[in-house]
């Protein structure tokens, strides 16, 4: 009996010692994904910003406000996935910046395409910023599952260049463990938005008149690395209005200047947000797959263990002593 024992827990522990890479090292890469259908939103603020008025002057305003929705286009990534075979997120994204008055200030949406389990990009049909198409490379958004104390390249809209984001240090934010990564985009001459503030004025119209737009910002991200998700972020942001006839004898106006931070309330959001998704990632990379290989090492030990007893010779039962007779005379 000890003999049958020993052998279904050796199997068992075989069975949970593969388990475990499999687990980590298969698994993990296949079954994590970012889902095709996620919506998210977030608020951002400036306050004490400037910004420039439909007359071309600067003006001092309490607060612009910068609202960041991503919404996935399930229709649009599977698409794409029957022509490559492979999962695909599409993101359809809209930043929209208003004044103190609830007057729109920017307005930029953008399509990004990624591979759900790597997050790199894909490039396909429909890949564009405020609808000139574009060629990602690197990341934008969000960083991969289990993110390294690396450099990465950053996708700038602005610029509609990849640049290094660098990584900085690890940091405690919010009682997370986060990698803290920041980029400088120095100063580069830029598109005009489509959509402007002003309204029956074109890009075109701008360019005839000579002033380009020019613009650059510090972008920094904390990130907690084992989801690969930003729990804050800010930039530091200035954009230019240079030359042209519309400035008269000023070589340059500030058309926009801010310290951009996430609103509290979505710190807090975002912060509970990621500590779920956390629990569940260090499930399938660190507790469930150290877990098996614990229990199949104890498996082990208690097979060999009853293994050893059932070799054991049984010990002969002591015998019994006799009883002394009685001595008869």
């Amino acid at each position: 009996m000890r003999r049958k024992a020993s052998l279904i827990l050796l199997a068992l522990a075989v069975f949970f010692a593969a388990l475990s890479p499999m687990l980590r090292w298969y698994a993990f890469p296949r079954l994590a994904k970012i889902p095709a259908n996620q919506y998210q939103d977030m608020v951002l603020e400036a306050r004490d910003a400037t910004l420039v008025d439909n007359s071309l002057q600067e003006k001092k305003v309490s607060k612009i406000t910068i609202v960041q929705t991503l919404k996935g286009n399930v229709e649009a990534s599977e698409k794409i996935e029957k022509t490559l075979g492979r999962d695909v997120v599409v993101w359809d994204s809209l930043s929209y910046a208003q004044d103190p008055d609830g007057k729109m200030v920017a307005y930029i949406p953008e399509r990004y395409i990624f591979d759900a389990h790597s997050q790199d990009p894909v490039h396909a049909t429909g890949e564009m910023v405020d609808g000139d198409p574009v060629k990602r490379e690197g990341i934008e958004f969000k960083w991969p599952f289990r993110t390294e104390k690396r450099d990465y390249e950053y996708f700038d809209a602005q610029t509609r260049t990849s640049n290094p984001i660098h990584y900085k240090g690890t940091q405690n934010f919010r009682g997370l463990e986060v990698y803290y990564f920041e980029q400088t985009i120095p100063w580069t001459q830029v598109k005009f938005p489509k959509k402007l503030p002003v309204a029956g004025i074109t890009p075109e119209q701008i360019a005839k008149t000579g002033m380009t737009r020019w613009y650059t910002t510090v972008r920094k991200f904390w990130v907690e690395p084992v989801t690969g998700a930003p729990v804050y972020g800010e930039e530091i942001h200035k954009e230019e209005l240079r030359g042209g006839t519309l400035l008269g004898d000023r070589e340059k106006v500030t058309a926009f200047a801010g310290h951009v931070k996430m609103r509290e309330d979505y710190i807090e959001h975002t912060v509970d947000l990621v500590k779920s998704n956390r629990l569940l990632v260090l499930l399938m990379t660190t507790y469930l797959p150290w877990g098996f290989l614990t229990l199949g090492v104890l498996l082990l030990a208690l097979s060999l263990w009853l293994e050893a007893r059932s070799r054991r010779p049984d010990e002969p039962a002591p015998a019994d002593a006799d009883e002394p007779e009685p001595i008869t005379a």
